[in-house]
């Protein structure tokens, strides 16, 4: 590999560029969008010693940005001792060759940077995988300018064995040959996952998921409400690995809540390919819940992202038209809530215009994930929409059925319990799925229910 092909080295001196088109209509404010790209870098622990914010009013196919700017740009590379030069948008290889050329550092793109955070991040065999996946995928396309020995040749066969292998092909070959392996080990994962939702969903215990933007508190909720300890800063995709616990819940004995990675805007299409297999744990939840800076300025830019993934993973239901097509995968609708969090960082007047809107949703919670504020009254909103679908429920239970009185105490709101005839009377508030759960482990027997 050639020298700017190394990996980025923690502490160096960055340069941020962030460009916008002029008459495109964003939702993210520019200055926003320098913060978040910043806030990328410092999570891979780089130093960020200038910003340089673009209108772009075309794009360059040799190097994204004009000749002018690339030319305001190099004193700020020279005068800072900038080591690397990160561009908030997605580049072609040539472009970011030529712009290696033209400042003579190195230089990433979005993904590239998002991608080195990944693989810091990923803390499970398995996470390490999806990481090294969408890297290889990422790679293949650029491997023309990866390598300085192109020219380089492997020979032939026999006499009519042409000119061999050039090495560029024997790369791609070895790096389509690792992502088939790769992609086998996931699918063997993928079949365990699936075996332990199998058990998850035979339990009775209902799935509460945790999703949102990176940052968002997310884990510090989930802090919060389980008792762990798993990393929560405030950092960009602090956490990468999903965490599952166990939680209770008001009129719920036992529920498993799960915490997700952070989405984030313009997330690499190599990352979603690869991570579309844990992301899928959402799928099979019960409930989703939302977690979300409400006092960010980008909040519902972020909202619009988070949405778009859930979209693209089916549980928000029928798409674009709602009109199912041939080969699309039937996916329930899963219920959803809102956990507007970081309210204790707002101002007396900000706080107030959020608290009006959240007095208008009855599916959102206002939180501290911090300072604990509210975090009861979102586990109350939990427990509701969670026992939303609940049906009451009449059954009758022998004296012997001990196990099976035990069985709807601990699964289900007990509501009432008479003495009638040789057993109990019950009126139970119950999931369909438990009530469906209990038939075919006790069969009705003794008096008929009413």
């Amino acid at each position: 590999m050639n020298e700017n092909e190394g990996e980025v080295t923690r502490g160096a001196a960055a340069l941020l560029i962030v460009p916008e088109w002029y008459g495109q209509r964003l939702s993210r404010d520019l200055d926003a969008r320098a913060e978040e790209a910043k806030g990328l870098a410092i999570a891979i622990g780089l130093e960020v010693v200038a910003v340089h914010p673009l209108r772009l009013r075309q794009t360059r196919a040799a190097t994204l940005i004009g000749v002018g700017q690339i030319e305001a740009i190099k004193p700020d590379i020279a005068m800072e001792g900038v080591q690397l030069v990160v561009v908030d948008a997605a580049l072609t290889a040539i472009q970011q060759r030529n712009l290696e050329t033209e400042f003579g550092t190195k230089v990433i793109d979005r993904t590239g940077l998002i991608l080195e955070i990944f693989g810091e991040r990923a803390a499970t065999a398995e996470g390490r995988l999806q990481v090294e996946l969408a890297h290889l995928d990422y790679q293949a396309g650029r491997l023309v300018r990866s390598w300085t020995h192109l020219e380089r040749q492997r020979g032939g066969f026999g006499f009519l064995g042409g000119p061999g292998e050039t090495q560029i092909e024997a790369d791609r070959r070895m790096i389509r040959n690792r992502m088939a392996r790769i992609r086998k080990q996931l699918e063997d994962a993928r079949r365990t996952r699936q075996l332990q939702r199998a058990k998850r969903q035979r339990a009775p215990w209902p799935v509460v998921a945790l999703v949102g933007y990176t940052n968002a508190g997310k884990s510090t909720f989930f802090n919060r409400l389980t008792g762990s300890d798993v990393m929560a800063e405030d950092m960009l995709f602090a956490t990468l690995d999903p965490t599952m616990r166990e939680i209770r819940l008001p009129g719920i004995d036992k529920a498993i809540l799960s915490d997700t990675v952070g989405f984030v805007s313009d997330l690499p299409t190599e990352l979603v390919a690869a991570f579309r297999a844990t992301l899928e744990e959402v799928t099979t939840a019960d409930l989703i819940v939302h977690v979300r800076d409400i006092v960010h300025p980008d909040s519902d830019a972020q909202y619009d992202d988070v949405r778009a993934i859930l979209d693209s993973l089916g549980v928000n239901g029928p798409q674009d038209d709602g009109n199912p097509r041939e080969g699309d995968e039937v996916v329930e609708v899963i219920p959803q809530i809102e956990i507007w969090n970081k309210i204790d960082t707002a101002d007396a007047d900000t706080r107030a215009r959020i608290e009006e809107m959240a007095a208008r949703r009855p599916d959102v919670a206002l939180i501290s994930a911090v300072t604990g504020e509210g975090v009861e009254t979102a586990r109350t909103l939990m427990a509701s929409q969670l026992t939303a679908l609940h049906q009451v429920e009449h059954i009758f239970l022998t004296f012997d059925q001990g196990e099976a009185m035990a069985w709807l105490h601990a699964r289900g709101e007990v509501l009432s319990d008479q003495a009638e005839g040789e057993g109990h009377l019950l009126t139970v508030r119950l999931d369909p799925a438990d009530r469906a759960r209990f038939e075919r482990l006790w069969p009705v027997r003794g008096a008929p229910t009413p």
